[in-house]
């Protein structure tokens, strides 16, 4: 079902070449297009318990924050069919189920996504769901995420100026989501609407996702972009080569700041430098009310390999001290506009966060 309606999303899409699909399950088993391994190959990795999900998060085998927290969703699904099979039940089986929801959920400490779709699924568990329910759960999430998605690129798409040429950090696509894309997906749907003139891609160092992620989505669907080093990115604003800087966001706290790729920071203060809009495209699942303001979001530190190395090949001496923090903290008051998928948020963010929680709670009501 899933798979059915990515493939029509993406064909109503002028131009575009069918949908990629980051993670699904198929047969009892978790399924994820290994980004490690793009753009040289198309490999996928087949997970078949809730460990191996929660190391395929770490490790950047599946990353962006929605498709990390429908990878954890079917993660806890794995768990709960293998306690059936080993023969757990009742309290067992909960705590089973339980204990590899918060394995899942300490996995990476950003992205607000994860946290909040293993709650989401251990809901399920504290209702009296069973493993059947909790696959239920999964798919819905997923198909809300699709949907999402298409909402966003149609609200943030209309903020575009015809002709527009946009500058986009990191991969907050297909790759990132259930199958279209955040920042892309304002990308996708400004092109189909002919909004759209081309695309400029950071390399996002160190570990390239702009470079092996976004251009690879981006030349797949056939549309024009650029890749660039991330340093260039300001002269290319001062040129007066850049319309707009669409990105993505792991989570966005109450007040409006928002924890993005590292890197994304200084792209909203030269943008503003340059009186150029600065956007950022976030599900409500990526928005944290409970998390006041930025200083209080943990920021990833990663392995000091991702930057003395790239592909496996040193490149700084050994014994070199290193700082690799994943992610920084854009302060909302550089920030432009927030797209969700029930509309486009302004400052002041707090009550406009609110009011896109607020309209989520009347939704499930």
């Amino acid at each position: 079902m899933l798979g059915e309606l990515v493939d029509l999303m993406m064909g109503e899409q002028q131009g575009m070449a069918k949908g990629i699909r980051p993670v699904r399950f198929d047969g009892g088993r978790l399924v994820l297009l290994d980004q490690r391994q793009l753009p040289a190959r198309e490999v996928d990795l087949i997970i078949g318990d809730p460990h191996e999900a929660a190391q395929a998060i770490a490790d950047l085998a599946v990353r962006g924050a929605p498709a990390i927290g429908l990878t954890a969703a079917y993660g806890v699904v794995l768990a709960a069919q293998k306690a059936e099979r080993e023969g757990l039940v009742d309290a067992e089986w909960r705590a089973y189920v339980q204990e590899a929801g918060a394995q899942l959920e300490r996995a990476r400490p950003t992205a607000v996504n994860l946290s909040w779709a293993v709650k989401r699924m251990l809901q399920v568990v504290e209702e009296g769901g069973r493993s059947g329910d909790l696959l239920a759960e999964a798919d819905a999430l997923a198909a809300e995420d699709l949907a999402a998605n298409a909402a966003i690129g149609e609200h943030g798409s209309r903020l575009l100026p015809f002709g527009a040429r946009v500058l986009t950090h990191c991969n907050a696509g297909a790759l990132a989501t259930s199958g279209y894309g955040t920042a892309l997906g304002v990308v996708r749907s400004a092109w189909a609407g002919g909004r759209l003139a081309h695309v400029y891609a950071n390399e996002t160092r160190p570990v390239l996702q702009g470079a092996r992620l976004t251009v690879w989505e981006l030349m797949r669907d056939g549309i024009p972009v650029t890749l660039i080093p991330d340093s260039a990115a300001a002269w290319l604003m001062a040129q007066g080569e850049i319309d707009a800087v669409v990105v993505g966001a792991d989570r966005i706290a109450g007040n409006g700041d928002v924890a993005n790729k590292i890197g994304t920071y200084g792209l909203a203060v030269v943008a503003a430098r340059h009186r150029i809009p600065f956007y950022v495209a976030a599900g409500r699942s990526t928005l944290d009310p409970e998390t006041p303001d930025g200083s209080r979001i943990v920021v990833e530190e990663r392995s000091a390999a991702e930057v003395t190395e790239i592909a496996g090949v040193r490149l700084a001496p050994s014994g070199t001290a290193v700082r690799n923090p994943a992610f920084d903290v854009t302060p909302a008051e550089l920030v432009t506009a927030i797209v969700t998928e029930v509309g486009v948020l302004t400052a002041p963010y707090g009550a406009a966060i609110a009011g896109a929680m607020a309209h989520e709670r009347r939704k499930g009501s």
